[in-house]
């Protein structure tokens, strides 16, 4: 986005021209020492290094609907390349589904949340880069209640709306996965040579797999990284004017560090999607979710925990303009006043869309479609 005009700056005010002149002439400003760019190294969990083989293999398995009960779906179906690995939808549509996207039709239940990005998963829970992380207590999901990726993994396979279906009794999801994916030859030469080992095929080494793979997808070569780590061209003068609206106006608060989350739960008020039937309690049943993080947005719409907002502007000029504080609403709510700046705002955030991987497999070893029917 260039600087911007004269007219553009007078509809935000004298002094939102002043300092991006300001900003022109100084060559950029310093972030605020409450953002950091991503690390260029990922951490895995001791028991789980990550090798070329596991992620070759995680990647097969990522796409393979072998892992679902009725075999129709993939975790690639509501985690796809095309959507930023999420799927494009305000809630997915997992068993009994058919298409991509937001032309996925449903024979079956919604899915109740909104699908999250796995892009830049690896890093879920790193507030501080100075401070010791540790990839087996990343939080996962919108309400946190699954620790690391390796548990993440295995979770949608036993969830009756995602992946397991109602052709697999209940805690049969996993267990009826493992037989499948250990009856392919291919599969089995596979995981011996990721794990190293005859007979690997089992729970713990699918959900290593997976976790190995998503643990690659990361774009740690955004336009604001390479700024944060010296490259003042990466960012422009409307660019860095919306870094500092961004802290002005409060939304740091929640949204901060390199992967822009606190990683706690906040009670916000967003509204709950009236597809679900239902209000959706959250996290420790008081309509709390986890801050999501600001990374790739461009790619991940729509938003919030029910997908009830579809353009980013909207979350921006919309629900956090004079949010409020209703009853229960978390107080650092009341503390954020986007009353202006919006474009700005939605400049900076677009500097932390990167590039990631968008491949698909052109088979796998199943035999069945990639990525679902």
């Amino acid at each position: 986005m260039p600087v911007p005009s004269p007219g553009t700056a007078l509809r935000f005010g004298l002094s939102t021209l002043v300092l991006t002149v300001t900003l022109v002439a100084a060559g950029g400003a310093q972030a605020p020492s409450i953002f950091a760019p991503l690390p260029l190294q990922v951490q895995s969990p001791p028991d789980n290094p990550s090798t070329p083989e596991k992620v070759a293999l995680g990647k097969l398995l990522f796409f393979d609907p072998i892992l679902s009960g009725g075999q129709d779906v993939a975790c690639a179906t509501c985690h796809h390349p095309d959507y930023g690995y999420a799927d494009g939808r305000a809630l997915p549509i997992g068993v009994g589904g058919t298409g991509l996207g937001p032309k996925r039709t449903a024979a079956g239940l919604l899915v109740k949340r909104n699908s999250p990005t796995v892009l830049n998963v690896a890093f879920n829970g790193l507030v501080d880069v100075s401070a010791p992380f540790n990839p087996t207590e990343a939080p996962m999901f919108w309400d946190s209640r699954v620790k690391g990726l390796e548990a993440q993994a295995l979770a949608p396979i036993e969830s009756l709306e995602e992946m397991r279906g109602s052709t697999v009794g209940g805690g049969g999801g996993v267990a009826n996965a493992v037989e499948r994916v250990a009856a392919v030859r291919q599969y089995q030469d596979l995981f011996q040579r990721a794990f190293g080992t005859p007979d690997a095929v089992n729970a713990l080494n699918i959900s290593r797999a997976i976790a190995a793979f998503e643990r690659s997808l990361v774009t740690t070569d955004a336009p604001f990284d390479r700024y944060m780590r010296g490259d003042k061209s990466a960012m422009n003068a409307t660019e860095i004017f919306g870094m500092e609206a961004f802290e002005k106006h409060g939304c740091a608060l929640c949204h901060k560090g390199p992967m822009f989350s606190d990683y706690e739960v906040h009670v916000l008020g967003a509204p709950d999607n009236p597809a679900i039937g239902a209000r959706d309690p959250g996290a420790e049943q008081r309509f709390a979710f986890r801050t999501p993080t600001l990374r790739n947005l461009g790619d991940t719409a729509p938003y919030m925990h029910g997908g009830t907002i579809d353009h980013l502007d909207t979350v921006i000029a919309g629900f956090y303009r004079r949010p409020g504080g209703g009853r229960g609403v978390d107080p650092l709510l009341q503390r954020v006043n986007v009353e202006s700046d919006f474009n700005f705002i939605t400049a900076f955030l677009g500097t932390l869309n990167g590039k990631f991987d968008r491949s698909v497999p052109r088979s796998v070893p199943s035999g069945l479609p990639p990525g679902g029917r």
